[in-house]
């Protein structure tokens, strides 16, 4: 029996669709994304009031960090660190361009989220170990810790709103649905260009278009 006229242009838009992104985030790298941003969420919502609940998504929060220092330098090309110092200078340009509206497209992390990858990870690792602390008995009650671990976490709160932000925007001016590409793990290529070019021409995956 012929397949649906409709089902095979279906298929058809799918594969025209995958023929025009490329694969950037892996698997493990997008589920950490979400459950990092679950723990955050729930640590957020939860002091105080849930305490057991409060330490597993901080307890949690550490391990993830774990990975992810670890990730940087054995998973897949856009998941390491090596071009994390390069990126992290070209941050004010960029700042600059996309006060302008042309920020560039990046297939990895643009300049301004590998400052806020960084920002975020420094900070998180402040606020939870510093809130592991504090159920020590060595660290318990003590001011510093206490005070040290709300600032950091009133500021990981600050940077989320700052990159959710920074999403929404970029998203808007590329015309790129960036929060679907961490759940699918794929982007769109430059204009012009499809993977079989970008293999063949030796277009690196983070150009960017002028």
């Amino acid at each position: 029996m012929d397949e649906p006229t409709s089902t095979r242009h279906k298929a058809a838009a799918r594969d025209l669709a995958d023929s025009n992104t490329i694969l950037v985030w892996d698997w493990p790298l997008r589920l950490w994304h979400w459950t990092l941003a679950l723990c955050v969420l729930v640590a957020w919502f939860t002091p105080n009031r849930h305490d057991g609940l409060h330490r597993l998504a901080g307890y949690t929060v550490i391990g993830l960090l774990v990975f992810r220092l670890g990730w940087g330098f054995v998973g897949t090309r856009h998941s390491r660190f090596r071009r994390l110092g390069r990126r992290l200078r070209a941050a004010p340009a960029f700042l600059g361009h996309l006060s302008r509206g042309r920020p560039g497209r990046y297939h990895g992390l643009n300049p301004a989220g590998a400052a806020m990858l960084v920002a975020l990870l420094l900070v998180l690792g402040v606020s939870a170990l510093t809130g592991a602390m504090q159920v020590t008995v060595r660290f318990f009650g003590i001011w510093w810790v206490e005070d040290t671990h709300a600032y950091a976490s009133d500021a990981v709160m600050v940077l989320v709103v700052l990159h959710v932000a920074g999403v929404a925007v970029v998203s808007r001016i590329q015309r790129e649905n960036l929060t679907r590409a961490m759940i699918t793990g794929r982007k769109r290529l430059p204009g012009g260009y499809n993977r079989h070019d970008c293999h063949e021409s030796g277009l690196p995956a983070s150009a960017t278009s002028p």
